[in-house]
C-alpha cells in the first residue's frame, strides 16, 4: 500500500545528533553553554560597539550587526533542540519546520553578504586609505546593509515558499537536529525538480559570488602591503583585517568542508554533526576572535564593564 499523501502535515520527526538516551544530558549541557557563550559573547560585543563612540565607524558598524546575525543564526536551531532534548521529545510542527528554514537560510545568508561586505570595507581602507571616508560614508553603508538584508530575504522567502507547495508522505524522519532545507525538500512526494533547480542556483550564486568578491579584496589588499616600505606599517595593515580574515577561514572553511563531506559521505548523521561547526561553534568562536585579536574591543569592553 503506497503511502498516503498529505497537505497538511502534523509534524516531522528530528532524529538529532544522537539517540541515544544516555547522551542526550551531555548533549543538553553541551549545546546550552555554547548557545549562552556565542549569545553573551556577541551581545557584549554589540553593547561594547554602541556605547563606545570610537567604535562608531564602518568596520565596527558591520562587525555589530555580523554579531546579531550570529545570535540569530544560533537562535533558529539551538533553543528548539534543547527544548526537544528537555521535553525528551523529537518532534516540530511544520508550521515551526517552515519558519526555521525560512530564519535559518535568511541568517546564515546575513552571515555570507555581511563578510563580503566587511571585506570591501577592508578594501577601501588600505587600498584607498584617502578617500575612505568620502567612499564608506553613513548612507552607503546603510545601503550596503539594506541590499545585505533584501537579498537574503528574498532567497529565504524564495525557498520557503517552493517548500510551501510540496506535499508530503508519511515517512518525515530528518537525520538532522534542525529543518535543513535539502533533507526536507527530499522527503516530499511531489516532484523537487523546480526545488532542486532553485537551491542549486541560489547556493551557487549566494556562496560563489561573494567569496569571489571577499578573494579578490583580499588579493589587492596583499598587493597593497607588499608596495609598503616599512615593517610597521605592513603589520599595522595585516593586523587591521586579521580578525576578519580568520572568521572568513573559519565560516567559508567549515561550511564547506560540511557540504563537501556530505557529497563523499552519504551519512546524514555524520552530516548533522559536522554541520555543528559552522551552525554553532563559529558564531560562538567570532567574538573571541575579534575580542582577542582588536586591542579597540578590548578597550570598549574594559570601559563596558568599569
Amino acid at each position: 500500500m503506497e503511502p498516503e499523501n498529505q497537505t497538511d502535515i502534523p509534524q516531522f520527526i528530528l532524529l538529532g545528533l544522537s539517540e541515544e538516551a544516555e547522551l542526550q544530558p551531555l548533549l543538553f549541557g553541551l549545546f546550552l553553554s555554547m548557545y549562552l557563550v556565542t549569545f553573551t559573547g556577541n551581545l557584549l560585543i554589540i553593547l561594547a560597539i554602541t556605547t563606545d563612540s570610537h567604535l562608531h565607524t564602518p568596520m565596527y558598524f558591520f562587525l555589530s550587526n555580523l554579531s546579531f546575525a550570529d545570535i540569530c543564526f544560533t537562535s533558529t536551531t539551538i533553543p528548539k533542540m534543547l527544548l526537544n532534548i528537555h521535553m525528551q521529545k523529537n518532534v516540530i510542527t511544520y508550521e515551526e519546520c517552515i519558519t526555521q528554514m525560512h530564519f535559518f537560510i535568511l541568517f546564515a545568508g546575513l552571515d555570507n553578504f555581511l563578510l563580503t561586505v566587511m571585506a570591501y570595507d577592508r578594501f577601501v581602507a588600505i587600498c584607498h586609505p584617502l578617500q575612505y571616508t568620502v567612499i564608506m560614508n553613513p548612507r552607503f553603508c546603510g545601503l550596503l546593509l539594506l541590499a545585505c538584508w533584501v537579498l537574503t530575504f528574498m532567497d529565504s522567502l524564495l525557498n520557503g515558499l517552493l517548500v510551501l507547495r510540496l506535499s508530503f508522505c508519511t515517512e518525515l524522519e530528518i537525520s538532522h537536529f534542525f529543518c535543513e532545507l535539502n533533507q526536507v525538500v527530499h522527503l516530499a512526494c511531489s516532484d523537487t525538480f523546480l526545488n532542486d533547480i532553485v537551491l542549486y542556483l541560489a547556493t551557487g550564486l549566494l556562496g560563489t559570488i561573494p567569496l569571489t568578491g571577499i578573494l579578490f579584496s583580499y588579493m589587492k589588499i596583499v598587493l597593497s602591503i607588499l608596495k609598503i616600505s616599512s615593517a610597521g606599517g605592513k603589520s599595522k595593515a595585516f593586523s587591521t583585517c586579521g580578525s576578519h580574515l580568520s572568521v572568513v577561514s573559519l565560516f567559508y572553511g567549515t561550511g564547506l568542508g560540511v557540504y563537501l563531506s556530505s557529497a563523499a559521505i552519504e551519512n546524514s548523521r555524520v552530516t548533522a554533526i559536522a554541520s555543528v561547526m559552522y551552525t554553532v561553534a563559529t558564531p560562538m568562536l567570532n567574538p573571541f576572535i575579534y575580542s582577542l585579536r582588536n586591542k579597540d574591543i578590548k578597550q570598549a569592553l574594559r570601559k563596558l564593564f568599569s
